[in-house]
């Protein structure tokens, strides 16, 4: 049978899972057979069984493991989106991957390396002969095979030319991911509404990323053009390979549209008819290639801003304290250097970002001025709701924050430290939980190509995290800052601005959306507009005045107007002629300009190398706060017509080879090197990797499976109660707890604290925690006690100010932390260093690089523990339905479901929930036994 098709948009976005209530009825089963018929049986070459030997050069010697849930199929027809809401069937292959990846969070404790594949795939290269499902030469091509294996529906691409392998690529993507991809470039492009619908969900998605990169058609193509300009050779055949790549989804489209056998979502969204099959599925061009890049780019691989947000507190802080006293304590706060913090690098020193010693050209705002520069006008129908409003408001506080996604995890230990004495790895990136997933996997052999992996859709041209030949690499943001804000000085009006002495029209980009209901989305019918000013310095983000003079704020970043130039390094990734060894994948991924953490491992060497294009700055400018626009001010060597800049050279990027270990959950990276995000101070989620990975390195004699073992502990620790609970503890148990209620509530934290910390259930499919009460009251304490602990001290303004730079918790069910509710990745942003030095300060303990004040009790331990107890009982008193109110997934008080993982629907197909893990999406279990 022809396969099948996806569904409808990312976290917050609106999904075709408020179909009417008549697929629940009897004539749902007459509508279904009507909607099967049309669907042409497959061909013998799409369906027949063919011997495949696996490939050669392969030098995983069979452990190689990946896993990527819920499936590999992200598309369905309309007959069965149908049969999923009304009865909860699934497609093939549309979660049977979602199961064993569950499975690891209660499974892990007794594995063993013969057991990891149950929880993960083989990723050896090629199918064993009776494991091939199908095999497919797409649009008849003699120069392609595409090989799905029966256990997980997985590609494996094979072609003879490059062109040719390129197509399967293409091909394999769009029967995959074709409605996911057909989303994103909408997303990327500011359209979403006008293609899926008018949700407020929608309308705030759209938002968010275009305001990050709001291009015209002819920007995207320049960007085309000046990659490949500019990369000689590998230029001209990465457009040879996209516009291959781009053949293949538009030869898929072409035969599902033929065969009506395209993604159910094109009816339901009003694209389609199911019965005329009147309606067009746009074919895809290679600018869709750069809008969907940038929207990864935005999501993943964009340090910094926030400089706005900065100045606010700094100001805070100065008005509470003074200029002097008031610039110390808000330093304390950023932790731009904490000599407690975790490190990805062990050794060296690599400053960037440092604070100068004599600051200047910094350019903050007059008390009151600064106003967000609006986005959205002429708003009519369902886009002036109060509803949609609101999501505006949410998308700007997400495009303007410093604390965006992060997630990632890796470990890796080097072969003096294991069973085998070869280096073995457990990496991935957690890109949150989809439906369909934003990646895929896939195998690619052709002429200069040979990899499996995963890949975003609409961008798997080539492998962009997985393995090699005989090596593998993996990667975690980063976050260090490569975008800055700058005053620009208004001139004439509000629209004109001085560019190097001269009154510059600032450059108007809009973008008009209309939408009305569809079945998938009965949003009633709006419209709105989006309106950008672009000025050399970039968007205009904020207006204000400094000093008196009227000024707009802009982002400038490096890669804007650059998302095309990174795929040279996946190119090279991709191609074993190019990385022989540690030291050719750090060339390969400095050629990436997004802000990633890269990880290597073959059988003799680890590496890792820090990539992004950081620009050098002028001497003395302070990259936390907004600058003057100013020739003495500007990146050295900035063209404004390109966006290019001087760039650090590779060697002032953290990099290692061959270092006893690496851990990263985006903790900082090496000494002196700022990130963007505030935190990274003594208690960071990378310390919970941190912990057990040296001990097994210590232990010696690492695995698979102990390197595994020790990822997935991580997994399921509460970073407050391994980190910092026991020292509140401490403080309370420094007396004797009188109070019956706070006594009660003691016992049961020290007692799930000696337990572990863990938020877990007693059982696979029990759906509640063992503990669960401790991790109630917890939950409920943690902002209560952080609001007692610091307000008083700091004062409500400059509080809230430092809450605006660093929120102040990320637990699993904390809906409005950056990531969000039930996505898995947890505890990354919150004031878990700051309550770990003031009380450590209190119980008169040694703290490297403490806050410049005591907060808690002023210092005193004895108030100190009255506030903790205080807010201690008043935490045990609230009731489960309090801490978990409840949405659109939950019931109020289900503690389990408010943590649980959901795979947020893009689409007509939904899932089941999964316990909590605080794990990669996609992830590889690698160890290679040998080497070319």
């Amino acid at each position: 049978m022809p396969r099948r098709i996806p569904r409808t948009v990312l976290d917050r976005m609106r999904t075709p899972g408020g179909i009417p209530g008549f697929l629940k009825s009897a004539s749902v089963c007459a509508l279904i057979a009507g909607l099967l018929s049309p669907i042409a049986p497959a061909s013998a070459s799409e369906t027949e069984t063919a011997r495949t030997s696996a490939a050669a050069n392969d030098y995983c010697g069979n452990q190689c493991s990946d896993i990527l849930p819920p499936g590999q199929n992200g598309n369905a027809t309309l007959a069965q989106i149908l049969l999923n809401q009304a009865f909860g069937t699934q497609p093939e292959h549309a979660e049977d991957q979602l199961g064993p990846y569950a499975g690891l969070a209660k499974g892990y404790t007794g594995l063993t390396n013969d057991k990891i594949n149950t929880f993960f795939n083989d990723a050896s290269f090629g199918v064993p002969a009776d494991q091939v499902a199908s095999t497919l030469k797409p649009a008849g091509r003699s120069d392609v095979t595409i090989v799905r294996d029966k256990k997980t529906g997985v590609p494996h691409i094979t072609g003879t030319t490059r062109y040719g392998t390129e197509f399967g690529a293409g091909y394999a993507a769009a029967q995959d991911r074709l409605w996911l991809m057909d989303v994103f470039r909408h997303v990327g492009r500011g359209q979403l509404t006008s293609f899926a619908g008018g949700a407020p969900s929608n309308q705030g998605l759209e938002q968010q990323f275009w305001r990050h990169a709001p291009y015209t058609e002819a920007d995207l193509q320049a960007q085309i053009d000046n990659a490949v300009a500019t990369n000689g050779e590998r230029g001209k055949q990465a457009l040879a390979d996209a516009k291959a790549y781009l053949d293949g989804i538009n030869a898929y489209i072409d035969a599902s549209d033929s065969g009506r056998y395209f993604p159910g979502e094109y009816v339901l969204t009003g694209h389609k008819d199911s019965v005329t099959n009147a309606g067009t599925i746009e074919h895809f061009k290679i600018t869709d290639m750069v809008a969907l890049g940038s929207v990864i780019g935005a999501l993943f691989g964009s340090g910094g801003g926030g400089e706005v947000n900065n100045a606010l507190s700094l100001l805070a802080a100065q008005e509470k304290y003074g200029v002097t006293e008031g610039t110390k304590v808000w330093e304390s706060f950023r932790m731009r250097n904490d000599p407690e913090a975790v490190l990805t690098v062990h050794d060296g020193s690599f400053p960037y970002g440092t604070r100068p010693d004599d600051p200047r050209g910094a350019a903050l705002p007059d008390a009151g001025s600064v106003k967000p520069e609006p986005l959205v006008h002429d708003r009519t129908g369902s886009a002036a709701t109060s509803s949609a409003t609101g999501a505006s408001s949410d998308a700007v506080k997400a495009a303007s924050s410093s604390a965006r996604r992060g997630m990632s995890n890796a470990l890796v230990v080097s072969g003096k430290h294991t069973a085998s004495g070869h280096p073995v790895a457990v990496f991935g990136p957690q890109t949150g939980y989809f439906a369909p997933q934003l990646l895929l996997l896939q195998e690619l052999q052709g002429p200069g190509i040979s990899a499996r992996g995963a890949s975003f859709a609409g961008l798997s041209m080539y492998v962009e995290l997985g393995r090699g030949q005989d090596y593998a690499w993996s990667a975690t943001t980063s976050g260090q800052d490569i975008i800055d804000t700058y005053a620009v000085e208004l001139c004439q009006d509000d629209y004109h601005y001085l560019y190097r002495g001269t009154c510059t029209p600032m450059e108007r980009v809009e973008r008009k959306n209309a939408w009305k209901p569809t079945v998938a989305d009965g949003t009633a019918a709006g419209s709105y507009t989006m309106r950008v000013w672009r000025t050399k310095y970039g968007p205009v983000e904020y207006r204000a005045t400094v000093g008196g003079k009227k000024v707009a704020y802009t982002t400038l970043r490096s890669s804007f107007m650059h998302e095309a130039d990174s795929i040279i390094g996946f190119q090279m990734l991709n191609d074993p002629g190019y990385v022989k060894g540690p030291e050719s994948f750090q060339k390969a991924v400095q050629h990436i300009n997004y802000t990633f953490n890269w990880f290597y491992a073959d059988s003799e060497h680890t590496a890792y190398y820090n990539s992004g294009d950081n620009p050098v700055r002028a001497g003395g400018v302070d990259a936390e706060f907004p600058v003057w626009a100013r020739p003495s001010y500007e990146w050295r060597g900035w063209d404004p017509a390109t966006n290019t800049a001087d760039h650090t050279p590779p060697s002032a990027h953290p990099n290692s080879i061959d270092q006893d270990y690496y851990v990263s959950w985006n903790n900082k990276q090496a000494k002196d090197y700022t990130a963007a995000p505030w935190g990274n101070g003594s208690v960071h989620r990378g310390n919970l990797l941190e912990d057990r990975v040296r001990k097994l390195v210590q232990q010696g004699g690492v695995t698979r499976a102990s390197l595994t073992k020790a990822m997935a502990d991580a997994g399921l620790a509460d970073l407050r109660a391994e980190d910092v609970l026991p020292k509140l503890l401490k403080v309370i148990s420094s007396s004797p707890v009188t109070d019956s209620t706070a006594a009660a509530a003691v016992s049961k934290l020290q007692a799930w604290v000696a337990a572990g910390g863990q938020r877990t259930e007693p059982s696979a499919g029990s759906k509640k925690y063992a503990d669960a009460d401790a991790i109630r009251i917890l939950d409920a304490w943690w902002p209560l006690l952080v609001k007692a602990e610091f307000e008083p001290g700091l004062g409500s303004e400059l509080f809230e100010a430092m809450t605006a730079n660093l929120p102040v918790d990320e637990s699993p069910s904390a809906a409005h932390g950056p990531t969000g509710s039930h996505a898995g990745s947890s505890f990354q942003y919150g004031w878990w260093s700051y309550v770990d030095k003031d009380i450590r300060a209190v119980l008169g303990e040694q703290v490297k690089g403490p806050l410049a004040r005591t907060y808690c009790g002023d210092g005193s331990l004895g108030a100190c523990r009255d506030t903790l107890i205080r807010t201690l009982k008043e935490a045990a008193g609230r009731t489960a339905a309090q801490v978990y109110p409840g949405d659109d997934v939950c019931a109020a008080g289900d503690q389990w479901c408010a943590d649980s993982i959901n795979h947020r629907t893009l689409g007509g197909i939904k899932h089941g929930k999964i316990s909590w893990q605080n794990r990669p999406t996609y992830q590889q279990v690698v160890e290679f036994t040998s080497h070319r």
